[in-house]
């Protein structure tokens, strides 16, 4: 690739002069150096790293670590932090501003940066007196009835990454931003960056939230289940890991305000560490994340492990299985909790709505159907499940669940961790858990079963290739089973804004659904079937993810 050396380098030196980060300002000083004689891969890095700038979405932002406008670092923080202040007053909303941050690297300094930028421009801004989970700072926005909400974190990104989450008070009741806010958020942000970060104003005379904003998210999530220690000798014995995260003090205390016994937890990974040390990819989701608290179930006898990732929205939940534990999906533990919302609704004689986004398991509109409620799907993401009307529980696949919508308008572990403390609770009391539980939901709803094919790639345009692959040739059928139908959302569905997805309906109820990772460089496909046993829906999600699999690499 030709490359103006000239343009680049000047475009970096300008980047230099604005940097306040000694770490990124030698980095990139050094990448300047090595380019300035034109020749070797350096010339190409350089040139790559400013070819762009790092798109501000319904995400945010997330990216790796490092300099450049492609990357997470200060300037790109301080100009999103500036954007974002001169929406909120060009807009005339509310101008407050609550900022949390997480245990990640970097995470306080971008909280900060943006506290002095965001009040330098005049708004009133609150900063978390620490690093704290972000299901609190997503209650924060509500509590303290502020205009927006920022959270500082990478949720469960891989190490070296780090995010910026964007959440609005008012009329959008405190979820995440949708289109088409993120597009004119996007536009202020642009603006801002076409000048230097240096002539913006910063003051440090922010507030920090007293520790009993936090105590009132603790008090409000411990509030959620209605008969804390109605059976304390049926309560289980429980490891816990906060995965280097954020978690944990703050799910002790939910815990014991709640009237529960504090669980065993992993030593190795209870505190906060950005370095993540034990873990080479922070999702629970991943294979081998959760090794060491099931070692540590093993080794104490737990009923159940639980695991939340670094930010706390995440849960993941594992259960005794033979000499080890087995890792419930996302789609399990969605189904337990909504089951539970349901007949909660029905003692109280509630009217509402379950919801769960598209990729979720169609299991949960069955758990609705039978209780008289409405269901509704909803694009991936909380800043859509959130903001379903009448909402009484809500999840997806991701392991996000959302349990009390009037606590929390976004997915939270801690509040998710402690409803389903509670249900084993009552399980075991009647001489039932979990896993019998989920026998139960196959023989009530029909044996569902789920599963995911994902393709890495290292050139972005390799995702468009293979989406546009499969509108031009669209399958006629996958492994066993004929397709049925073909909906691409790209040409605006009833209830959804366009999005990059396509889904297959096929015999027999199954389901295919292809689409775009959202934060990571991916092409998914979620499986998902229901037949008369356990054992057969599974057998033919392995079918489908084997025919499906050579369409997506």
């Amino acid at each position: 690739m030709k490359v103006d050396l000239e343009g680049v380098l000047d475009t970096a030196r300008a980047w230099l002069a604005q940097d306040p980060d000694d770490e990124t300002r030698a980095e990139l000083a050094a990448a300047i150096d090595a380019a300035a004689d034109g020749t070797g891969p350096a010339v190409q890095e350089l040139a790559a790293r400013f070819a762009g700038r790092l798109a501000f979405g319904t995400a945010g932002l997330r990216a790796e670590l490092g300099y450049g406008p492609l990357r997470m670092n200060r300037v790109v923080v301080t100009q999103a932090a500036a954007g974002l202040a001169r929406f909120l007053i060009d807009s005339g909303r509310e101008r407050s501003v609550v900022i949390g941050y997480d245990g990640r690297v970097n995470s306080d300094v971008f909280a900060r940066d943006s506290a002095e930028v965001m009040r330098g421009l005049g708004l009133e801004v609150t900063l978390l007196p620490s690093a704290l989970p972000t299901p609190v700072l997503a209650f924060a926005v509500r509590h303290l009835d502020v205009g927006a909400a920022v959270m500082v974190t990478a949720s469960h990104n891989p190490p070296r990454d780090n995010g910026y989450k964007v959440y609005l008070g008012g009329d959008d009741d405190g979820s995440q931003i949708v289109p088409p806010v993120d597009g004119t958020i996007a536009r202020a942000i642009d603006a801002v960056a076409a000048g230097s970060i240096a002539d913006l104003p910063r003051a440090t005379d922010y507030a920090v939230a007293a520790p009993t904003l936090v105590q009132a998210y603790v008090d409000s999530t411990a509030a959620t289940v209605p008969f804390p220690g109605l059976v304390p000798e049926a309560q289980p014995t429980v490891v816990y890991t906060a995965m280097h995260g954020v978690g944990w003090e703050t799910a002790r205390a939910v815990f014991e305000t709640a009237g529960f016994a504090v669980p065993t937890t992993v030593p190795e990974q209870i505190d906060p560490d950005g370095a993540f040390p034990t873990v080479s990819f922070p999702n629970p989701e991943e294979p081998g994340a959760m090794d060491l608290a099931i070692a540590r179930g093993v080794a104490v006898g737990a009923d159940l492990v639980i695991a939340n990732d670094p930010d706390a929205d995440r849960l993941a939940l594992a259960i005794p299985a033979g000499d080890s534990y087995r890792r419930l999906s996302g789609n399990e533990v969605g189904w337990l909790l909504g089951w539970r919302a349901a007949e909660r609704a029905a003692e109280a004689e509630e009217t509402g709505t379950l919801a769960a986004s598209i990729v979720s398991s169609p299991a949960l509109s069955r758990v609705a159907a039978r209780y008289g409620l409405e269901y509704r799907d909803t694009l991936t993401g909380f800043k859509w499940v959130s903001r379903v009307p009448g909402l009484l529980f809500g999840y997806e696949e991701a392991l996000g669940y959302l349990v009390d919508p009037d606590v929390v308008r976004d997915k939270d572990g801690i509040s998710a961790a402690l409803s389903l403390l509670d249900l084993a609770t009552e399980l075991a009391a009647s001489g039932s858990t979990i896993a019998d539980q989920l026998d139960a939901f196959a023989r009530e709803f029909g044996a569902f079963a789920s599963g995911q094919v994902a393709t890495r790639v290292d050139d972005l345009s390799r995702i468009g290739e293979i989406m546009a692959a499969l509108r031009a040739t669209p399958p006629t059928a996958l492994g066993p089973l004929d397709v049925e139908s073909v909906t691409d959302y790209t040409d605006g569905v009833e209830g959804f804004p366009p999005s990059d997805i396509l889904r297959y309906d096929l015999t027999g109820d199954a389901r295919v659904i292809v689409r775009p990772s959202g934060t990571e460089p991916k092409v998914k496909v979620y499986i998902d079937t229901v037949a008369d046993s356990s054992a057969e829906a599974q057998a033919l999600v392995d079918a489908l993810a084997a025919a499906v699999r050579p369409l997506v690499s």
